[in-house]
């Protein structure tokens, strides 16, 4: 059960930055990008071609970064430049890097199995902890540095010019900004988290397939909502927060329908789907008792003021 626990937490966090880059087109940017589901095998097709050609993984992990902005800017070009429907744009871009990624790695799986990755020598670096504990604190610590330099990034001028982008586009261009520029970034910033993503669990779990980015964008998506709904998003440093905590919350709620006996592997999209749509539906349940308990303490004021007027007025 520990390792189970300690498993999920790993995945949870390797997730998280990805889980940031969709916080960033579908909250920041209100942009609806499917590119997800593609730049994530760029990134860990990138990673795992480079290492397995001889590269140093730090570079290759780079590179796979580098490689899921330029995919993300594709996809802010043809929507921006080319007038195509944020949605549409993102379909057709992941669509083309199905065949990109298949260029990039020559066959549809690379095995790491014996390279070296960025994980390689981390079962050492606090000695009298196991190996799964020293990638765990390296997570943490590299999770971090990207939540921490990613909410500095949301405070610059340019990252206000962002979010205003994805609340008001019409009154942010009324002060000057270039709305173009700030959605193009947005999604290559947002695209190239999610590679980075692709790299890190490419190389922690041994292999690159063209199949690893299928779906990504509902756990994305889950862990964003699952966050949000369980610890709010009212400011931007809360709302990173939650989207890491809340991929991490997805792991131990996917590995507990893992333990599930009647469960099937082929069940396991419908967990993910059911696991989304009660994401979604919790925020709306929560709010509508608060609205009902509200109106029967409203009715109960009034039924009480009305009595206390009543016998005032019988007394005189």
């Amino acid at each position: 059960m520990l390792s189970a626990g300690l498993g999920s937490i790993e995945l949870g966090l390797l997730y998280a930055l990805m889980a940031l880059g969709v916080y960033i087109t579908f909250r920041i940017l209100n942009f609806p990008d499917l590119t997800v589901d593609g730049s994530f095998t760029t990134g860990g097709g990138i990673a795992a071609i480079m290492i397995t050609s001889g590269y140093s993984p730090l570079l290759a992990t780079v590179c796979a970064f580098a490689g899921g902005m330029l995919a993300g800017a594709c996809t802010g070009l043809l929507n921006t430049k080319g007038k195509i429907n944020g949605l549409l744009s993102g379909i057709l871009m992941m669509i083309a890097l199905y065949s990109i990624n298949l260029r990039i790695m020559g066959k549809p799986n690379i095995s790491l199995l014996g390279e070296k990755t960025v994980f390689s020598n981390l079962g050492n670096l606090i000695p009298f902890l196991s190996q799964t504990w020293n990638i765990i604190i390296v997570l943490v610590v590299i999770v971090l540095i990207v939540k921490l330099l990613l909410d500095w990034f949301l405070y610059t001028d340019f990252g206000l010019a962002l979010r205003a982008t994805g609340d008001n586009s019409r009154m942010i261009r009324s002060f000057g900004a270039n709305t173009d520029t700030t959605t193009i970034v947005g999604v290559s910033l947002s695209n190239g988290l999610v590679a980075l993503s692709g790299a890190l669990v490419a190389q922690q779990s041994g292999f690159a397939d063209t199949t690893m980015g299928i779906g990504m964008i509902v756990i994305g998506l889950a862990s964003v909502i699952i966050g949000e709904t369980l610890f709010g998003a009212r400011r931007v440093i809360i709302a990173t927060l939650a989207a890491v905590l809340g991929s991490i919350v997805y792991r131990f709620v996917y590995a507990l329908g893992l333990q599930m006996s009647w469960l099937k592997a082929s069940d396991l999209k419908l967990l993910t789907a059911l696991i989304v749509i009660l994401a979604l539906t919790l925020p709306m349940i929560r709010n509508s008792f608060k609205a009902k308990s509200l109106a029967r303490k409203r009715i109960m004021q009034l039924e009480k003021d009305g009595a206390g007027r009543t016998v005032s007025g019988g007394g005189r």
